[in-house]
């Protein structure tokens, strides 16, 4: 009898164990705007998102829309948006790094007082 509880409880404790750890790693995909103009735009925003821990990212020049697809317990939207902005370009949510910016080749320049035009009045 014992050995049917010890059993039992193992059961129980691991049917838990799998459901927590199947919530910790949950897969989100989620869409953020970020300013940009080009191709050559396009290849930096998307390594910089994978290199924040996007395990897809790809971004649409005509919309300027990132498709991501990342793991909750390696990264979050904030993490890969401030990994794009430290490459010069001002997302959604991030300011990009003036000097970034401004080393960027002429063609990723943009308006960027389109940005603030996009964020919500206070």
């Amino acid at each position: 009898m014992k050995i049917m509880s010890f059993i039992a409880v193992l059961l129980i404790g691991s049917l838990f164990t799998n459901s927590t750890f199947a919530q910790a790693q949950a897969s989100v995909k989620e869409n953020i705007k970020v300013w940009g103009s080009c191709g050559m735009c396009k290849k930096k925003i998307e390594k910089a998102a994978k290199s924040a821990g996007a395990e897809t990212a790809v971004w649409d020049v005509d919309s300027h829309m990132l498709a991501l697809e990342f793991t909750t317990d390696k990264t979050n939207a904030l993490k890969i948006q401030e990994a794009i902005a430290k490459v010069g370009y001002d997302t959604q949510d991030v300011t990009g790094d003036d000097k970034a910016y401004d080393n960027l080749h002429g063609c990723c320049k943009y308006d960027r007082k389109e940005i603030a035009d996009a964020k919500p009045k206070e």
